[in-house]
C-alpha cells in the first residue's frame, strides 16, 4: 500500500524490486490508490515475468483501518479474488469485484470524486446557514436524518463545527487522488467537471498551507470567501 504509481512501480518492477526474486505464478495484491492506467501496465509488465497483479485499493480511512473494517475494492482475475477473499476480509468489513485489472482504482476513484464533492457541499451549506444568521449546528442537526444525509455529512461537519481538522485523511492525499481521476478521466474523455473544481478549491487550500490538514479543511475555504467561520 504505497502513495503512488511510481511507488508502486518501482516496488514491483524496479531494481531489487518484488519481481526480481518472484517466482512465475506468484500475485502481487497492491492496495494503492493509483492511476488505473498504469495499474494496466504494470499489470502487462509483470504479466510478462509470469506475476499476477491485483489492484485492490481501500476506502474507510484511519478509523475503519484500525478496527479492521475498510472497504477493499478489487479489480483482476476473478478466481484469483475468490482465492483470496478470506485473506482481504480480515482486514476488512466489505470486500467488492469490480472487473478485470485497474476496476478496483477506478472504484476507489469514483468515491474519491464523490467524497470531494460531498464535503465541499456540506462546506457550502453550513457556511451559508451562518452567513445568514442560523446555526450551523442546529441546521446540520435538523437535516442530517433526511435525504441530504450521509456517512460523509455525519462524519465531517462535526469537524467543522469543532474545527478539529486533525487529519484522518489529509488534503495532500485527496489532491493527488483527484489528480489521478482527472488524468483517467481525460484520458477517456469522461467529463468530470465538478472534479476538476474541487481540485482547485483542494489547491488553494494548499496554498494556504493547509495541505496536512484534515480535507474537511474544504470548509476554510468557503469560510475565506464568505467572511464567516461555521463555528458556533
Amino acid at each position: 500500500m504505497l502513495p503512488n504509481s511510481l511507488h508502486v512501480r518501482s516496488a514491483a518492477l524496479g531494481a531489487n524490486g518484488i519481481a526480481d526474486g518472484a517466482k512465475p505464478g506468484a500475485v502481487i495484491i497492491d492496495m494503492s490508490s493509483i492511476d488505473p492506467v498504469e495499474s494496466k501496465k504494470i499489470s502487462e509488465d509483470l504479466a510478462a515475468k509470469g506475476i499476477e497483479l491485483m489492484d485492490a485499493p481501500v476506502s474507510g480511512g484511519e478509523p475503519k483501518a484500525i478496527d479492521g473494517t475498510l472497504s477493499v475494492m478489487v479489480g483482476g482475475n476473478k478466481a484469483t479474488f475468490d482465492k483470496y477473499y478470506d485473506f482481504f476480509m480480515v482486514m476488512a468489513g466489505s470486500v467488492v469485484y469490480v472487473g478485470e485489472i485497474g476496476s478496483g482504482n477506478i472504484a476507489k476513484l469514483a468515491n474519491r470524486m464523490i467524497v470531494a464533492v460531498n464535503i465541499a457541499a456540506v462546506s457550502e451549506a453550513l457556511t451559508f446557514a451562518k452567513k445568514a444568521g442560523t446555526s450551523p449546528e442546529l441546521v446540520y442537526q435538523a437535516i442530517r436524518g433526511g435525504l441530504a444525509g450521509s456517512t460523509v455529512m455525519d462524519a465531517k461537519a462535526p469537524m467543522m463545527l469543532s474545527r478539529n481538522f486533525k487529519p484522518g485523511f489529509r488534503i495532500e492525499l485527496h489532491i493527488k487522488d483527484l489528480t489521478n481521476a482527472l488524468n483517467a478521466a481525460h484520458s477517456i474523455n469522461a467529463y468530470a467537471p465538478l472534479t476538476a473544481r474541487l481540485m482547485e478549491i483542494m489547491q488553494t487550500l494548499k496554498a494556504d498551507g493547509y495541505e496536512k490538514e484534515d480535507h474537511s479543511s474544504i470548509a476554510k475555504f468557503y469560510e475565506k470567501l464568505s467572511k464567516v467561520t461555521i463555528e458556533g
